[in-house]
């Protein structure tokens, strides 16, 4: 069973559609997906899935990373009346999410672009359980990159590593003793911190809860150490105040474009 067998069990249950089942036998049907924002399409892989498993077939009008206008057909369904009703709160609800983000993520690459067209937007593991892979590709739709997917394919030395630790000069060399061949990335919070952190050549500096002049600052006196050192910023940030950053970061990271981002309206009609 993989996801979408899940998502569509949460839905179904065992009984079924028992509206959908009472009122209709083999009726054929044809509906369309309406939005009903200007928006970044994302989630097309996965409605299709959704529509395949219930037994209804999928003509797509847009493609993942489109931009579309209000009131634009996404794709036009065929199939069983039953088959295209199972299926369609859950095809809504991902393409609404994913479209949402890869939105929000398209607008801040656009914003921070025209500072630094090298600056990288990435996703952060603030996600929903479950869902993390959607969330996190459709970052990538909208131009941003997923950043780590876990626990286990970077290391993040964070604020509470260090507590436990008692320094960040500790972290450090005990993580660089037992991990080979994998981005080395810490979180600071002064630039005492990041100074050491760049003279013990990790490979992520991530900047947490600066003001933009500080870290800007502080960006230039890590180059100064180690120019090879990637430059990250993140807390606090919006679209707002991106572009204060975009100019001297390699990297911003944001979490509310996954875990508080508004969802797109869409609409299933029957034709």
């Amino acid at each position: 069973m993989n996801d979408i067998d899940r998502f569509l069990d949460e839905d179904l249950g065992i009984e079924g559609d028992i509206t959908s089942d009472s009122l209709f036998f083999n009726e054929k049907a044809k509906a369309k997906i309406v939005t009903k924002e200007d928006c970044i399409i994302a989630g097309l892989d996965e409605v299709k899935e959704v529509f395949d498993k219930t037994g209804a077939i999928v003509e797509f009008k847009s493609n993942n990373g489109d931009y579309v206008k209000k009131g634009s057909i996404i794709a036009n369904i065929y199939g069983p009346a039953r088959s295209i009703l199972k299926g369609e709160r859950l095809a809504i609800n991902i393409i609404g999410r994913m479209s949402g983000i890869a939105t929000e993520t398209k607008n801040l690459v656009d914003i921070c672009k025209l500072k630094n067209p090298k600056i990288k937007i990435a996703a952060t593991r603030k996600t929903t359980p479950g869902f993390r892979k959607y969330e996190k590709k459709a970052v990538v739709i909208g131009g941003g990159e997923s950043h780590r997917f876990g626990l286990f394919d970077a290391v993040m030395i964070k604020d509470n590593h260090i507590k436990l630790v008692g320094s960040v000069e500790k972290a450090i060399t005990k993580i660089k003793e037992k991990v080979q061949n994998k981005i080395i990335e810490i979180e600071v919070e002064n630039e005492k911190d990041a100074l050491i952190a760049a003279k013990l050549n990790v490979d992520v500096i991530m900047l947490d809860n600066f003001d933009s002049e500080t870290a800007c600052e502080i960006a230039k006196k890590i180059r100064k150490v180690n120019q090879n050192i990637l430059i990250e910023i993140s807390g606090g940030i919006t679209s707002n105040n991106i572009s204060k950053y975009a100019s001297f970061a390699d990297r911003i990271s944001l979490g509310y474009i996954t875990h508080s981002i508004k969802s797109i309206d869409f609409s299933l009609e029957i034709i």
